[in-house]
């Protein structure tokens, strides 16, 4: 199992501690960049794909580098809509 199955599998267990680090690596996997909004966006990140009109709109945690429950539902939801999440992943956790 590769680095990146393991990330995806740790995430789908929707762990307490999922750090922002390992948002962005998961991303990057299914070509998925970090961009700020504007110099007026404080912490609030959209993660887009060149070409693509699904991104995901998030902030930054704070103070912890941890992700909030409603930010991993928001995540997973996005996950699903890119189609990396589907039933048999699902039930494969």
């Amino acid at each position: 199992m590769s680095t990146h199955e393991k990330l995806l599998e740790r995430f789908l267990r929707f762990p307490r501690d999922f750090t922002w680090e390992e948002l962005s690596r998961l991303l990057t996997k299914y070509d998925y960049i970090q961009n700020n909004k504007g110099k007026t966006s404080g912490s609030r990140v959209v993660f887009e794909k060149e070409n693509s009109p699904i991104s995901l709109d998030l902030h930054k945690p704070h103070p912890k580098n941890i992700l909030k429950p409603y930010q991993m539902k928001d995540v997973w939801e996005f996950l699903k809509r890119i189609e990396v999440i589907n039933e048999e992943t699902e039930t494969n956790v």
